[in-house]
């Protein structure tokens, strides 16, 4: 009996040593794991470029002319005009502002901006489709003003559109809009990505994810890369001054997108709709300082419905 007790006293200490072994082993690797996560956060954000603010002044000059421009075009996105008329539009626009074009050439990309219809999330190429009643057309406008980047898009409807493409169209111009309210001075980036998919999620939309936003300056692609959902590594923390290309694309189901043979045009591998509305902005105390300033064209009063 007292052998019994013997045996069992030792194996419930050599049970609780082991436990507790383990424990500190977990504690310890736990511990590396979030010194490698923080000190890759902040190599990230060692590269994101700060601006000071003359040269987020000249940002917003970029900023106002893709602006403009985005603006100009959608009087004409109606009932039997082509993806064509429009790209030839947005060339005569560019011209008029005297300034670069951030699409034409870029990757040896062959338009003047990004058209994208109905299924087409992002990268459409101006050519022989027709736009018809009820589709939504997204506008993707990218301008260089002295060396300086702007870069914006928006979806716009055309005539009588459905209920759910209204929908998705306010729900993804508010996502932005809640992302944009998140990129402040000692937030982490992963506050803003979480911003939109929070907001985007209860409505059973598929977030992109092969396609997101990034930084912008002095060049069309920068760091940091904007996911539109909380991704599974590290983030940099925001610092007043960073340059952010926010950019929700959202689509009616799947999130899964596939690129066509001309390498460019990306699509829902289901069919399913899409949007994309985006800002160049300015990380501030208080949240992002837009720097392509524009009416918003999709709040739920202006399309007719309610979130």
């Amino acid at each position: 009996m007292e052998s019994a007790r013997s045996v069992l006293e030792d194996l419930n200490y050599r049970d609780v040593y082991g436990a507790v072994r383990i424990m500190i082993d977990f504690c310890s690797e736990y511990a590396i794991l979030c010194a490698e996560i923080t000190t890759e956060s902040k190599h990230m954000a060692e590269r994101i470029p700060v601006r000071n603010p003359n040269e987020i002044s000249k940002l917003r000059k970029a900023g106002e002319v893709s602006a403009r421009i985005l603006m100009e075009l959608m009087p004409i996105i109606r009932p039997g005009i082509t993806t064509k008329e429009i790209d030839d539009y947005a060339a005569e626009l560019f011209r008029r502002e005297k300034c670069g074009n951030a699409f034409l050439g870029y990757s040896g990309y062959p338009g003047q901006l990004c058209i994208s219809v109905n299924e087409e999330v992002v990268h459409g190429i101006g050519g022989r489709r027709v736009i018809q009643d009820g589709d939504i057309v997204s506008l993707d406008v990218g301008a260089i003003v002295d060396g300086w980047y702007g870069d914006n898009a928006m979806t716009v409807p055309v005539g009588n559109v459905s209920e759910d493409a209204r929908r998705l169209l306010a729900v993804t111009e508010e996502a932005l809009f809640r992302g944009i309210a998140e990129a402040k001075q000692g937030n982490s980036l992963m506050e803003v990505c979480g911003a939109i998919e929070d907001f985007v999620k209860p409505y059973g939309f598929g977030i992109v994810r092969d396609f997101v936003g990034h930084g912008v300056g002095r060049h069309l692609h920068e760091e940091p890369q904007i996911p539109n959902y909380r991704p599974r590594y590290p983030l940099p923390r925001l610092k007043r001054g960073m340059i952010l290309a926010i950019e929700p694309m959202i689509t009616l189901g799947s999130y899964r997108v596939k690129v066509l043979e001309d390498d460019w045009t990306t699509i829902t591998t289901d069919g399913s709709w899409s949007a994309h509305f985006e800002h160049t902005v300015a990380v501030g105390p208080h949240g992002g300082e837009i720097l392509t300033e524009r009416p918003r064209i999709a709040l739920p009063e202006q399309l007719g419905i309610s979130l």
